[in-house]
């Protein structure tokens, strides 16, 4: 009996008071608990769970449902402009003649003079903005218009400091700017 008390007064005023004899507890528990739930698991088959490679590919789509990518790039359709209307074209060079201003011009002319070639939302976008913000003075090149949609175009016109880009609309029977972007070159 003396042994027992000697033993258990040693655990826990010596052995559970240092780093040494906390680390062993700890260890022991973690390796108790380990071992508890394998016990309870049961058995396992090496060939369940992710440990193992499928021996065929894994497919989302069926394969007989068709082609399901890009193999050919079709054609954009043609805009489509109504007769006696303006090409996006022309509306884009009007535009960039607009937007490109001329000296001593007021915000209000300049804005004024975007207006009957944009779209109400690019309208709102340019409120407030100043022709003195242009970061270019004329065009150097003639438009590369890019047909996105028969009512969607983008076009390209370069600029002596760089490149204008416009995505223009069909809005009821006329070609109209919706986004104007600039890229410096």
């Amino acid at each position: 009996m003396t042994a027992m008390r000697r033993a258990l007064e040693f655990l826990f005023t010596r052995a559970l008071r240092s780093r040494l004899g906390v680390a062993a507890v700890i260890a022991v528990l973690v390796l108790g608990v380990i071992g508890a739930a394998r016990l309870a698991s049961g058995p396992t088959d090496s060939a369940d769970g992710l440990s193992n490679r499928p021996n065929q590919p894994i497919t989302t789509v069926d394969p007989t449902a068709g082609d399901d990518g890009l193999t050919a790039i079709e054609t954009p359709p043609s805009p489509v402009t109504p007769s006696g209307a303006r090409t996006p074209e022309q509306i884009a060079d009007r535009f960039a003649s607009a937007w490109l201003g001329r000296p001593g011009m007021t915000a209000e002319q300049w804005q004024a003079g975007l207006r009957p070639m944009s779209t109400p939302a690019l309208i709102e976008k340019l409120a407030g903005a100043e022709p003195g913000g242009v970061p270019a003075e004329e065009v150097t090149g003639p438009p590369t218009v890019r047909s996105r949609t028969e009512t969607f175009v983008e076009v390209l016109l370069p600029l002596d400091t760089g490149r204008l880009r416009l995505e223009l609309v069909m809005a009821d029977t006329s070609w109209l700017v919706d986004v104007v972007d600039w890229e410096r070159q």
